[in-house]
Parts: C-alpha cells; structure tokens; sequence
C-alpha cells in the first residue's frame, strides 16, 4: 500500500540483510556518534549571518532546592580549588534535613577574609546535612539477565571476540538501578526525579537514566535479548513524555528545561520488531504524538522558503533557559565572564544548554568563531541530524499506527514525512560536496518569520553529522545517492584509525560539565 511504499525503516530493524546500503548506513551511524576528534584543520570559511544577541524564548523556573545546590557548589570551588573538580556532583546531592534547615546552617558556616570556608568546615557541613550523590539511586537485579544468552551474536565465532562482547554484556547488571523509595517518600529531598521502573545509567560521574544514551543502551539490551529491561527503560521515557510534554535531557530536576534527540520512537519500533508486543505500542503512540508537537511547534520550529518559492518548516534545538546549567554553573560562569552584558550572557547559557539538547555536545560545528568559544550559536542552526530523527520519529509513527489500527493518523504522518523529507532535500542537500549540509538562519528567529533559502547559508564544513541520512532508508535506497555519498564520506578527511572525527577543525580542548571535549 501506499504508507507501507513510503515508510523507512533503520537498517539496525529485522530486515533480510539484502538492501543495497544496509551495511554501510548501520556502519555510518554507529560511527558517526561514536566520533573521536580530528587531528587536522580545514581551510574551509562558511558563510555566516551577522551575529546578535536576541534571547527570545521560554525559560522554565527552576527548583529552590536546584538553586541552593548551586551555591552550595560555588562555595565547594572556592574551598577544594579547581583540582579534580566535578561541578555536577554538588547538584546530585540529596538532604538529609528540610531545605529551610540546611540553607539556616549554611549561612552560619565561618568564612574567611575571601568568602570561603575552611577545608574542615566545610567537609563537616556535608557530612551533616547530605547524603552521597547517587545514594538516591539502589541496585535492581535485570529480571532477564543471563551470563550467556541463548543465541547472543551467533556470527561471531573467534573465541576472543565472544568473551571480549560477553564481559560487554555482563555491565547490564554493573548498570542496572532503581529509584530509591526515599524519593518517592520525600522527593523535595531530591533533584533525582522519580521514575515507575528500572533504569541502566550510564556509569560513572552520570548517575541517572539520560535520554541520547538509552537509543544505545536499548540496542545494546536488545543483543543481549534482554527484553523486559529495554521495555522498562521506554516505559519511563515515556512517563516522563506525559509528566512533561517531553524526554527530558536526563531524569534530574535540573534537566527538565531542555530534551535531546528523539530516538524515542526508534526505540520502540526496534523493540516491537524484536517482540511484537502489541501493548507497548499502544502505550507509545500517544506519548510519541505529544513528543512530535513538542519538536515541531514554537521555538523549535523555524519556516524556510526554498529557491523555487515553496515553504517548508524544519526544526532546531533550542533549550528553555537562559542562565547557567546548574550540573555546569562554575565552568559557564566563567566562560560567560568574557562578555560584556547580561543579554550577551543569557545568550550564551541558552547556546549552551541548546547544545547539550543536541547530544553532540561541543565542538566547532556549532561556533560562528571556531577559535571563540563564546560564539556558540546552534539556535541559528538547522541541523541535519535533528531534521533525520524527526522524520524517523514521523516514518515510526505511521508504522505504529498501521499496526494498531489508527489509520487516520498514519495518512496524516505520512504527509508530515513527505513534507519533511522534500523539506530535507530542498534545504540540507548539496550535490557538489555529495553530502546534506547544516542550514545557518537569521538570528532571533521565530515560528511566525519564513527565511528564504541562500546557498551561502549552507555550512560547507564537513561534519559526520552530514551523513546522518544514511541511516535510514528512504535515503540509502537510492543507489546513485549512496555512492556520491560514499565517496563524500571516504574522501571527507573524517576517517580515522579509530573511529571518525566529529568535524575537521581541532579548536582546543574545552572543560564543560566536568567532560574534556576535543573539537
């Protein structure tokens, strides 16, 4: 039928294996956001609109509790110095007394000529009044978890490789958490949100479900065959959809003014495709709808008319918040302190935030100076990955709501991914450098403005972010496409002994959020 003609599926579904591309998109995108950085530079200058500075969006209010964490990490920096320093720790601390109580003891610490308080004192103070970050958070054994799953990676046959992918699969049990009933008991304790099921973190200093990193922690899962645990982590993906109108960035108070990308329907249509279980698709699909709106209306939404007169709308990131990011306030602090006024700064903590929105977090892809930090500027950007995951997200849909009945919604997305794909081909596509190309627009820019199309508008750097659309197949289906695009790719410069580089450019190293990024 017509729908099913134009749906595309990622090559990572249960297809035969025989589409013409499979092998080289799956490999693209497991290469493209495993990026390392470059060791060259390009020559290259893109052309960039005038600069300004309009902070014309929403900020969503912040918690008295988020607030107070913030000085409290203020006060950490002045006392412990910036050695081995980790901002985000202070802000995942949980009280062990009424917020009141604490800020009254805080207040009374002794301070110095300076401001700070003694070493002594101040470990004192938080042995009193905190618990650990991450205490928040207690082991939660994987209900399907088996040392060696019952056909896990049959093709894999050297015998190093096997115990090498099965020490791999052995962390889902290292991974695997629950929220305790503390927060439920007394969330206001907490800026660790409170979630229905089980979650697998990350690891490390990131100690909460995040939303980028479940798409791969799920395709991890569903390799090991653990079913029930990829489900539960979707199900509170989803739960946080109907408490907020969106994934949050990461299940933490902090985290509820920005999302990132949405792989939220991947998520699901891989795990039916696996299990066919019929009830989680009928619980996304509404969630699913809502997270599309979300993505597609007010400040992400950006109009452009193409150089033929036809209008198409597209989205960007653009995080709700204008003020330092608490898990990051020292470090943006001090980046903003190179400008001059609080427009200027406001401006620059919303670049900021928009960027961690991204998932890519920082590099010169999103900088109109790439030697200058502070001119991050992605809410003037279209990006061409965003834009793929959109219309993944729409494609999804119309395959969820075939299978559950809903006929009217799968025609209506079928036309919002053809829309979004002609939009696709008309704004990011660029055939001489055989690759789709980040789209610059005026600053300040809102839902209601159109933007005419100008080729110098295209960012002519090359990026692995440029060959996203691979990923799917309604791009990798076209032979001639594919191999302009392999040739793009081989020849890009991006290629590396251990991965690809996210952009040519080596800029420096920057410190943000406690993470070295090389860009």
């Amino acid at each position: 039928m017509r729908m099913a003609s134009f749906h595309s599926r990622s090559s990572n579904s249960n297809s035969n294996g025989n589409h013409p591309a499979s092998s080289f998109s799956l490999l693209l995108l497991f290469l493209l956001l495993a990026s390392v950085s470059a060791s060259e530079t390009v020559p290259k200058v893109m052309s960039k609109p005038a600069t300004g500075n309009f902070d014309i969006g929403p900020v969503v209010p912040t918690t008295p509790l988020v607030t107070f964490l913030e000085r409290v990490q203020e006060s950490a920096l002045a006392t412990f110095g910036q050695k081995d320093f980790d901002p985000k720790l202070y802000v995942d601390l949980s009280l062990k007394f009424d917020l009141s109580a604490i800020v009254t003891a805080f207040h009374k610490l002794p301070r110095n000529a300076t401001g700070s308080v003694s070493i002594p004192d101040f470990k004192e103070f938080m042995h009193e009044y905190f618990d650990g970050a991450g205490n928040d958070l207690v082991y939660a054994e994987p209900p399907d978890f088996v040392p060696e799953p019952d056909g896990f990676l049959p093709k894999v046959k050297n015998p190093q490789v096997r115990a090498w992918a099965l020490e791999v699969h052995a962390l889902w049990k290292n991974l695997s958490r629950r929220v305790s009933c503390s927060v439920l008991d007394r969330p206001e304790f907490h800026t660790l949100l409170p979630l229905p099921g089980p979650v697998v973190i990350p690891g490390s200093r990131f100690r909460e479900v995040y939303y980028w990193d479940s798409y791969w922690v799920i395709r991890g899962l569903l390799v090991s065959k653990m079913y029930k645990t990829a489900k539960a982590i979707v199900t509170n993906l989803i739960y946080l959809i109907d408490t907020y109108g969106y994934v949050l960035n990461g299940a933490r108070a902090y985290y509820t003014n920005r999302s990132q990308p949405p792989l939220l329907s991947a998520m699901v249509y891989d795990i039916y495709n696996r299990t066919g279980d019929l009830d989680l698709v009928k619980k996304a699909l509404p969630a699913l709808l809502k997270e599309h709106q979300f993505w597609n209306s007010g400040i992400h939404k950006v109009n452009v008319q193409d150089d033929r007169g036809r209008n198409h709308t597209l989205s960007r990131y653009y995080a709700m918040w204008n003020k330092p990011r608490p898990e990051s306030s020292t470090i943006d602090k001090a980046h903003a302190s190179k400008l001059l006024n609080a427009s200027e700064k406001e401006q620059f903590y919303r670049e900021l935030a928009s960027i961690a929105e991204s998932g890519w977090d920082f590099s010169t892809r999103w900088m109109r100076n790439t030697s200058d930090f502070t001119t991050l500027a992605i809410t003037s950007i279209l990006p061409v990955d965003l834009n793929i995951f959109i219309l993944k997200m729409e494609l999804d849909i119309v395959s969820m709501a075939q299978i559950v009945g809903d006929n009217k919604t799968a025609e209506s997305f079928l036309k919002a991914a053809q829309a979004r794909k002609a939009a696709i081909d008309s704004v990011f596509w660029n055939e001489e450098n055989g690759q789709w190309l980040d789209y610059w627009i005026s600053n300040g820019t809102s839902s209601q403005e159109c933007q005419r199309w100008k080729a110098s508008n295209q960012n002519n750097n090359t990026f692995a972010s440029n060959f996203v659309p691979i990923w799917i197949d309604l791009f990798n289906s076209d032979t001639c496409i594919v191999e302009k695009v392999r040739k793009s790719f081989q020849s890009s410069g991006l290629l590396g002994a251990a991965g690809i580089a996210t952009s040519l450019t080596r800029s420096g190293t920057f410190l943000t959020a406690g993470r070295h990024f090389n860009t």
